[in-house]
């Protein structure tokens, strides 16, 4: 039988407390309270559309802004899945999608071979849902590829209401992160890497 693959942790700064777990071979069972409500949407998506068992309680300075706590959970989050997925042996390792929502097209590649790097050209004519200023995004993704180590390619090729160009974001991620972690028996638990170790 397959070891299972998750993690959980605890986190606290003086600007946030996180508790979270991940079970990268769920069934996208979501459980999340970050204190900022489209956030909370857009993991409730990631979880689904990953078929990650994901659940995070996050408390942080709110009332100064939303920085501190997307950022910090963009930390936990990469921390869940590195924890989770050990030493890589038997991952594809390289995961890729295309994402069509709405009038929006997204694209997501992934590389989890410890070489940590984001990419991220997402371009929204406007930048608010409500009061939720969608450019600290790319600061979620580029905490999540820093602590996972993950090279990360995120390109909105085309879009027009920020809601949308988000929920592409979070659900293409998604997907290329589902098909990246995947095993591939024929590697038989090996290191997905020439060298032998990522």
């Amino acid at each position: 039988m397959a070891e299972e693959r998750i993690a959980s942790l605890t986190r606290e700064t003086k600007e946030t407390r996180i508790s979270a777990s991940l079970n990268v071979d769920g069934t996208g069972s979501a459980d999340i309270d970050t204190g900022i409500p489209f956030f909370d949407h857009m993991l409730v998506l990631f979880a689904g559309h990953g078929l990650f068992d994901l659940s995070i309680k996050a408390q942080g300075d709110v009332e100064v802004d939303y920085h501190h706590t997307v950022e910090d959970v963009g930390i936990a989050l990469g921390e869940l899945f590195k924890d989770a997925l050990g030493d890589k042996g038997g991952i594809v390792r390289y995961g890729f999608f295309i994402l069509p929502m709405d009038e929006c097209l997204c694209r997501a590649s992934i590389d989890l071979g410890n070489r940590p790097y984001l990419a991220y050209k997402v371009a929204s004519p406007s930048n608010y849902v409500r009061d939720f200023n969608i450019i600290i995004i790319k600061e979620f993704c580029r905490a999540f590829s820093n602590t996972l180590g993950a090279n990360l390619h995120i390109h909105l090729e085309y879009g027009e209401e920020p809601h949308h160009i988000v929920e592409s974001v979070f659900k293409c991620l998604a997907r290329a992160i589902d098909a990246a972690s995947r095993i591939d028996d024929r590697l038989e638990g090996r290191v997905p890497s020439t060298k032998g170790t990522l």
